[in-house]
């Protein structure tokens, strides 16, 4: 079923916009972290950020995905991990390829219902600590990559996974995005994507790729002549359609919290799901404000940021109990 949340925004920021812009900007948290680099079974290779202090490897881990563009640099996952960590939970970040500062081997990419290299990385962790309980959460376009790979993989070494400001109806949230004060956020992103992708042309001059980049001005038209062939869809609504998240809820065995706010200026109320779709492993928690991964609270002069409590609760309520107090 569709739990309200509880979190409410605070006087200062209701708007939605204040929300998504300024948890970026009033979330000084740094971590320090190693990196790891893994080998894929096709060549190439994705990039992991462990969080430091390292862990003993009793503790639970913690795997997270980050959204569109994002890194473990992106102000959620430095705030996320850095409360994982006080907990004791041990934290590792997995770059999608192209996302940890160094261009990838190959042209292929990532996107929202790529679940190849997470599940590879997933199995690689569970082979490594067999005994350790690990959980997911994935952001924003990764967690709508989560749900897939949730839906995709139920016998999976997850003991819990939470999905955050995800868009799990990309279609519309492509069409959201292209309107009003969110084109701006389009724009930052796509100048990202753009610049991106030619980074990979240029280490692959033989491929020999037709598109205009300088015309391409929404994400659907980016999906459309590079995400979508490159990674074997027809266009970009043959991609929206198969890797919407949306339709996948429903085979979700893995107990998995879902938060969204009804004023995220990525999506509408299409991404919301009928409550009678949902299975009862997953909990969808739904708000009237938080933005898209904003949810602050608090005072203005020491802001305080709702996900980094609520995340980390859930979760320790999934942990095995001997597992916790190792």
């Amino acid at each position: 079923m569709i739990h309200p949340s509880r979190f409410t925004s605070p006087w200062w920021a209701r708007n939605p916009h204040v929300q998504t812009i300024l948890a970026k900007y009033l979330h000084p948290v740094r971590i320090d972290y190693r990196r790891e680099r893994l080998e894929l079974p096709d060549g190439d290779f994705v990039d992991l950020a462990w969080a430091l202090p390292r862990q003993d490897d009793r503790r639970p881990l913690v795997v997270l995905f980050h959204g569109l563009e994002g890194c473990v640099e992106s102000h959620y996952a430095r705030g996320m991990m850095a409360a994982l960590q006080q907990r004791g939970w041990q934290a590792v970040l997995m770059h999608f390829r192209g996302c940890s500062g160094e261009p990838n081997r190959y042209l292929r990419a990532y996107h929202s219902g790529a679940i190849e290299d997470p599940h590879y990385v997933l199995e690689r962790l569970r082979q490594r600590y067999p005994e350790r309980p690990m959980a997911a959460i994935g952001y924003s376009l990764g967690g709508n990559m989560l749900v897939n790979y949730l839906a995709a993989q139920p016998r999976n070494p997850l003991c819990a996974a939470a999905v955050i400001s995800a868009p799990l109806l990309l279609s519309a949230c492509a069409e959201r995005i292209n309107r009003g004060f969110s084109r701006l956020y389009q724009h930052y992103l796509l100048g990202r994507m753009k610049h991106n992708w030619q980074q990979r042309l240029s280490r692959h001059p033989r491929h020999q790729w037709q598109g205009n980049l300088a015309a391409i001005r929404s994400l659907r038209e980016f999906d459309d002549v590079v995400t979508a062939p490159l990674h074997g869809f027809d266009d970009a609504e043959d991609y929206y359609r198969r890797c919407s998240g949306l339709y996948k809820l429903a085979a979700i065995g893995t107990p998995t919290l879902v938060i969204h706010a009804a004023d995220d200026p990525f999506m509408n109320e299409a991404v919301i799901p009928d409550a009678s779709h949902l299975p009862p492993a997953v909990t969808y928690e739904l708000s009237r404000s938080g933005g898209h991964v904003g949810f602050i609270h608090g005072r203005p002069w020491r802001p305080r940021y709702w996900l980094e409590q609520r995340v980390p609760d859930w979760l320790a309520e999934h942990w095995p109990p001997y597992q916790e107090q190792a």
